[in-house]
């Protein structure tokens, strides 16, 4: 454990002298993979869905705000979007203009969220979203992560019926057709629904156990809502008639809590052992105060000094002269 807290401390102040290069490389690799997984999914405009493309579009979102990777997203979809249909572009476009609402009015500050949340749906781990935004954010950002919740499905959805969109048929209920297909990708999809409410109630059961004076809380957190978040997604899948997902739902969540208590370890980490508990009082209260120390172990900094033959010589005659003229034992000195 103590080499762990080292290789914490050491990742910490690598981290702070090297914030200027490490923040643009952790944007670039989030488009990378953000702009990939469109290309790969509903890369349906190939002059845009080209790896080529993507690299260049994740070094501009390296040196722009998070919001602007959100922004260069929605626009790369919306091309690919219009490549398949424009009944569902405009569809897209209607739900992105209320994912923006959302988002900038309840949740500016959690760009990364929004983006996270269909990546770990896409890994397969989408349990450790809700679990993490618990432990790390404030619960008015639950609505990033149902932004980025909606719009995975939505595009799931339109992948799955990509077929229907396709058709080139010229009857008049055409466009009526498709656009009702792709509304009942948000307005008739229950498993989104379901996993939804799932992920909220989640978030919101380790939001407030993590926040409680009681030893281990983010560890009691973490294994309070994998728990219901594995057994509330088997038990409404089930219900549902989902066939497929349990094995799913199972290895996702062991991977999620892992990445949690990972997430523990590197932001809350307390030494339980060493807890105190302080009374003291002013002229209108008295305080109860229990203090956790963190579990902190600095690496030490040796420095090894090396003296040579000659260095060595010349200490031990200014100390017998010295010695001599103080007339006192040189072995005094030593």
């Amino acid at each position: 454990m103590t080499t762990l807290l080292e290789l914490k401390e050491k990742l910490i102040r690598f981290y702070g002298k090297n914030e200027v290069f490490l923040i643009p490389l952790i944007r670039f690799a989030v488009a990378l993979i953000v702009f990939l997984m469109i290309n790969h999914n509903i890369g349906y405009m190939t002059s845009i869905s080209k790896t080529p493309v993507a690299l260049l579009l994740a070094v501009l979102c390296s040196v722009i705000p998070i919001t602007g990777l959100i922004f260069l997203a929605s626009l790369v979809i919306l091309a690919n979007m219009y490549a398949l249909s424009l009944e569902v572009c405009l569809v897209t476009l209607l739900l992105l203009i209320i994912v923006y609402f959302l988002y900038f009015r309840f949740a500016p500050k959690n760009g990364y969220d929004v983006l996270l949340a269909p990546i770990c749906f896409k890994l397969g781990i989408p349990c450790v979203v809700p679990v993490g935004m618990g432990l790390l954010r404030e619960f008015y950002s639950v609505f990033a992560f149902i932004c980025g919740t909606v719009i995975y499905f939505f595009l799931h959805g339109i992948r799955e019926n990509a077929a229907v969109f396709g058709n080139a048929a010229d009857e008049e209920n055409a466009m009526t057709s498709k656009i009702v297909v792709a509304l009942n990708q948000l307005i008739g999809n229950k498993e989104m629904y379901l996993v939804l409410a799932i992920m909220v109630v989640t978030m919101l059961i380790v939001g407030i156990i993590r926040r409680m004076s009681i030893e281990n809380a983010w560890a009691v957190a973490i294994i309070s809502g994998i728990l219901f978040e594995t057994v509330g997604l088997i038990a409404g899948y089930l219900l549902l008639g989902i066939q497929g997902k349990t094995i799913g739902v199972l290895i996702g969540s062991v991977i999620s809590c892992i990445i949690a208590f990972i997430m523990q370890f590197l932001f809350f980490n307390l030494d339980y052992s060493r807890t105190e508990r302080l009374q003291f009082e002013d002229d209108e209260y008295y305080y109860y105060v229990k203090a956790v120390p963190k579990a902190i172990v600095s690496g030490t900094d040796k420095q090894i000094k090396r003296f040579n033959g000659k260095d060595e010589r010349e200490e031990r005659i200014n100390k017998k002269r010295f010695a001599e003229e103080m007339d006192i034992d040189e072995e005094l000195l030593d």
